[in-house]
């Protein structure tokens, strides 16, 4: 089998020569002027533009001759009674301010006169400051049986630095090392050289494939033979049917095809009346006189006296002042000393006050001892030794 594909087989390469290009035309500069005119500007004459009349028919607006009257229903029918106007039965109690000079006085000013300051005496006996000489005993259990213990150095890890080994490294794994395998030839590859094919030459080689595949007989195949073309000798006719058909009017107007609509012409008057208008003629309307519904009740002939039950029952009186019930002040009363027989003045006890040490600079009954850590100034008893 040759190294011949079905395309490159059938394929036949043709002589192709590079494509000439029709050289532009060179231009040449008209000396006319452009008249600048179209085909719409030479063909479209200019009609007189006039009003068109409007096609609505003539409003007919039927105006009376009678003036009207604008009184409404309600201000006709409506008869006001003729009665007249009640008086208020609400007293005229209207305020007045008084013609006195107001006070600017309450009830409670008036009842409750100022007595003055109160002049108060103490019944408490009298405590005269005393300083103990004895000294503040400020031992507690804590203090005593508490032994201070000595705290350990912190432990301080220092990392160690690191040292580089110098031992080189051979690169030898776990694998390696154990594994050392059987004393032998080395292994030979059977791979074929790899030859680089020539470029000139076609591909040749032989398979196993090839050695075993039997090509089978294949008719050659069928390829049409292309005709040569004749140009037409005949002189090609670039008419469209437009151009054909088509004749230049020069400025005519358009002659319409459409047949003229047929107009009746009719002498006669024009007939306004149509026959809604015959059948219903307007009526003769005249305003219609109030309707008054007939009264049931029988009005007295003597006119309403107006007066309610209140109003003729109601007897006005005159203004009470309450008296007042709220006892009496007594007058001032002497200064009686007070009786020292209260619970408080016999079963009191006077105590003796006792003086926070903190308060002296150098308290005293106590020596100076030290100075603790958080600046504090620490005493013991001047009878305890110090330790």
């Amino acid at each position: 089998m040759e190294g011949i594909s079905t395309a490159r087989r059938d394929y036949v390469p043709h002589d192709v020569k590079p494509i000439k290009l029709r050289p532009p035309d060179q231009y040449v500069r008209n000396n006319e002027n452009m008249d600048t005119l179209s085909t719409y500007k030479q063909d479209y004459n200019a009609y007189p533009i006039s009003r068109v009349p409007p096609c609505l028919p003539k409003e007919q607006n039927y105006a009376s001759d009678e003036k009207m009257n604008t009184i409404p229903t309600y201000k006709g029918d409506y008869v006001a009674w003729n009665q007249p106007k009640r008086d208020m039965i609400k007293p005229n109690a209207a305020y007045h301010p008084p013609d006195e000079k107001f006070e600017h006085r309450t009830t409670v000013q008036d009842a409750y006169p100022y007595k003055g300051p109160v002049v108060t005496k103490s019944c408490k006996p009298f405590q005269a400051p005393h300083i103990s000489k004895i000294p503040l005993e400020d031992m507690t259990n804590y203090k005593l049986n508490y032994v201070p213990h000595p705290l350990a150095k912190r432990y301080v890890h220092e990392p160690v630095p690191f040292k580089p080994s110098d031992v080189p490294f051979d690169g030898l794994t776990t694998h390696n090392l154990s594994y050392k395998g059987l004393a032998g030839q080395p292994a030979k590859s059977f791979k074929p050289p790899y030859k680089l094919p020539d470029q000139d030459n076609p591909f040749v080689g032989t398979t196993e494939f090839r050695e075993k595949f039997q090509t089978w007989p294949a008719p050659p195949f069928f390829t049409r033979k292309r005709e040569v073309y004749t140009p037409p000798k005949i002189k090609m006719d670039l008419k469209t049917s437009a151009q054909i058909h088509y004749g230049n009017p020069h400025g005519r107007p358009a002659t319409s095809c459409k047949p003229l609509a047929r107009v009746q012409q009719n002498a006669d008057p024009f007939d306004h009346r149509s026959t809604m208008r015959d059948d219903y003629q307007p009526w003769q309307y005249t305003k219609p006189n109030a309707i008054f519904p007939k009264s049931t009740i029988t009005l007295p002939v003597e006119p309403m006296d107006t007066l309610t039950t209140f109003q003729t029952h109601y007897v006005p009186h005159p203004l009470s002042v309450t008296k007042s019930f709220r006892p009496r002040v007594p007058g001032p009363k002497p200064h009686v000393p007070f009786a020292e027989e209260t619970t408080y003045a016999t079963s009191y006890t006077p105590k003796k006050p006792i003086m926070c040490p903190a308060a002296f600079k150098e308290p005293p009954g106590y020596v100076f001892d030290k100075v603790d850590k958080g600046g504090h100034r620490r005493f013991r008893p001047a009878s305890v030794a110090k330790s």
